[in-house]
């Protein structure tokens, strides 16, 4: 799959650049993830690699299919500068490695949680997973599910039980309505009167 991911990264470079800076998290058991930063004038693009690697298979397949699935990788944006965002790096690991480690298949209106701040000072633990094909287009391959490249939406605690209730769709037009800088580190909840 090494080739796999040098197609993925190559994606990543025609939409961010190269990265400058990398860090890779191995979890037992579990292919290794690397975390790539990009620096795009006040943004910091945060992305996963390694994630692709493998297609996610739902929880209750009796057998995971190692061809077939769909595949993704994680891109995360906030301001530079505001926090320490790139205590974010580990989080984003345990997230690309949610699919081998726990089954699951991320797609657009799920919710990921690491059940800690995203970086210190963070009001954010959980992300909402965006529709992918915006910042980075997807990566078509020969005989393989395409990799989608995901956006993550840091979501507060009190976000996170509002989407449960209402869905992802509302609570991405809450945000809309009220103007919310999802790039803002520190950002306090939207009103969800």
């Amino acid at each position: 799959m090494g080739d796999l991911l040098t197609l993925v990264e190559a994606r990543l470079r025609s939409a961010f650049g190269a990265p400058d800076a990398r860090a890779a998290v191995t979890f037992l058991g579990v292919d290794r993830i690397e975390v790539l930063r990009y620096r795009d004038g006040d943004l910091l693009r945060y992305a996963t690699l390694g994630m692709s690697a493998r297609p996610m298979n739902e929880p209750l397949a009796t057998v995971a299919d190692p061809v077939r699935g769909p595949r993704a990788e994680l891109l995360l944006s906030v301001r530079a500068g505001v926090a320490e965002t790139d205590k974010v790096l580990r989080p984003l690991a345990v997230l690309g490695a949610s699919p081998q480690v726990e089954g699951v298949v991320v797609g657009p209106g799920n919710s990921l949680d690491v059940g800690e701040p995203l970086w210190p000072g963070a009001p954010f633990s959980a992300v909402l997973v965006a529709e992918g094909g915006g910042l980075v287009e997807d990566l078509t391959l020969d005989a393989l599910d395409p990799v989608r490249f995901l956006p993550l939406l840091p979501m507060t605690h009190t976000e996170a039980a509002w989407k449960r209730v209402q869905g992802a769709a509302a609570l991405q037009e809450r945000w809309l309505s009220h103007g919310t800088d999802l790039r803002d580190p520190l950002r306090g909840a939207v009103a969800l009167d």
